[in-house]
């Protein structure tokens, strides 16, 4: 067999860690453009809420897949399958269409940044992965940077369809890359069976409570559904010999705290980086640059709190950074409630997205590093993957919350209907509607919004009073590895 050539493989997963990360934020700003293309405002939420779902339940199912027939093909279905929804994303027609094809780009996302650090762990020695991992930091945080300036010029210079079309000549480049210069020797020891039962369940059971907590009237029958399909799923669990998220882990007080905390910020935080946007350019007038560039903030203060974190960490232990960046996220995410309003200076939004991503630097790197030290190398990586889970599944039902409100409020007054709010994320902002109707519409679109930056603040409150309770973990006494913090956000 060949062997492995390590730079250009390494530039393959820096590629398509870098493919990830950029989806995050340079939909984020294109999305008010799209609706006024497409409209269907009343089903924002999913566009984003659609491809978290999809690509966070996979996740587990792709690492037991990798560990079975190797990393080599379960990346490349994942990325072969990512390209294809976003080629049929940017293809979409309606908002439905965008919807259903950014399940089908979540499904193949699920593969590619798990993957993605379990070969770096196979191919670098320890010593040897801190450098490599260093340089995955780096670019993490330049496409976290250049999505929404990437995103604005897009939408300002081309279409919205181009935010999709992105992806393809560097996910083909990846696989090339990936095919000629990655080679592997499967190493299957045992024929781990894979928990289907468990996956399903656990499907059903999240699917089920994202239709509830954004519903009203019949929609809310699907709560008391997510609650049976959610307690069968733990009771298959405990008795599965390769569970999907094994049980016992939350016994320990710092994992069990993380995931709930990690969960509440996370609703906060892909909560700010989707409606934040819509209130720049729905609300304010601002453009799509201008509404991209409201995330920018926290994009920078993120990575640079994380480094800080991580060089705080040995002298000052967990529960200091943990602690003190929950309030701070929880000063950001105040700042938002209390001072945006109609008329309100676009500082206001940039600093408080400043503040909030600062306090998240700190906090979920002392969080997650706080994870893996609190068990042994065999549950290392089950506890981070579990950490990841909760966190993207509390942004997908946060943002899907938030989106049930907005609707809620655009369809209160019959007499309007709610697609005429379409209008004022177009170039006009809603000019061509008549005076009363854009005077209502753009109250309910505010109020709305107001009403999710609320909730964003309620959920910083209440993982602040979670930290509170955060136990004393023993401090690291090596350096920390913060790639692998950056990579997971």
């Amino acid at each position: 067999m060949r062997a492995t050539h390590r730079p250009f493989t390494t530039l393959a997963l820096a590629l398509c860690m870098f493919m990830a990360a950029l989806e995050m934020t340079v939909v984020s700003t294109a999305m008010p453009t799209v609706v006024s293309d497409l409209g269907g405002i009343q089903s924002y939420a999913w566009v984003f809420t659609a491809y978290m779902l999809s690509s966070t339940i996979t996740v587990p199912i792709y690492g037991k897949l990798a560990d079975l027939y190797g990393r080599k093909p379960v990346l490349l279905f994942g990325t072969g399958l990512f390209l294809v929804g976003s080629l049929a994303s940017g293809l979409s027609t309606s908002m439905n269409m965008l919807i259903a094809f950014r399940i089908l780009q979540g499904v193949g996302a699920g593969a590619m940044q798990p993957i993605a650090l379990t070969i770096i762990g196979d191919i670098y020695t320890l010593e040897q992965r801190a450098k490599v991992q260093g340089a995955f930091s780096a670019v993490w945080g330049i496409a976290g940077l250049a999505g929404p300036l990437t995103g604005g010029l897009i939408v300002k210079y081309l279409t919205w369809h181009w935010v999709f079309f992105i992806n393809i000549p560097i996910g083909v480049g990846v696989m090339a890359l990936l095919i000629v210069f990655f080679q592997e020797e499967l190493k299957r020891k045992v024929a781990a069976k894979l928990d289907y039962a468990g996956a399903a369940l656990l499907s059903a059971g999240v699917v089920a409570l994202l239709f509830g907590v954004q519903g009203t009237g019949r929609t809310l029958l699907a709560l008391p559904v997510a609650a049976v399909l959610l307690a069968a799923f733990v009771f298959v669990e405990l008795r599965a010999p390769e569970p999907v998220i094994p049980m016992t882990i939350f016994k320990i007080p710092a994992i069990a705290i993380s995931s709930m905390a990690g969960a509440l910020f996370s609703a906060a935080m892909f909560g700010a980086t989707t409606y934040v946007p819509l209130y720049v350019q729905g609300v304010l007038g601002g453009s799509a640059t201008m509404a991209g560039g409201m995330i920018t903030p926290m994009i920078v203060g993120w990575p640079l709190a994380s480094l800080v974190a991580g060089k705080l960490m040995l002298r000052t232990g967990f529960r200091p950074l943990i602690i003190g960046g929950l309030g701070l996220s929880v000063v950001g995410t105040g700042l938002m409630a209390l001072l945006l309003k109609p008329g309100a200076s676009l500082l206001v939004p940039q600093l408080a997205m400043g503040l909030f991503g600062i306090g998240m630097g700190f906090t979920s790197t002392a969080l997650l590093i706080a994870v893996q030290t609190s068990v042994g190398w065999e549950l290392r990586g089950v506890a981070t993957a579990s950490n990841m889970f909760f966190r993207t599944i509390g942004g997908a039902l946060g943002v899907g919350l938030m989106g049930g409100v907005l609707v809620t409020h655009l369809m209160k007054d019959p007499s309007v209907p709610v697609s005429a709010a379409n209008e004022l994320l177009g170039p006009e902002h809603g000019r061509g509607l008549p005076p009363a109707m854009l005077e209502t519409l753009s109250g309910a679109l505010s109020t709305g919004l107001a009403i999710n930056f609320w909730i964003m603040c309620a959920a910083t409150v209440a993982a602040f009073s979670a930290g509170l309770f955060f136990p004393k973990v023993k401090r690291v006494t090596t350096p920390v590895n913060m790639s692998d913090v950056t990579a997971t956000h």
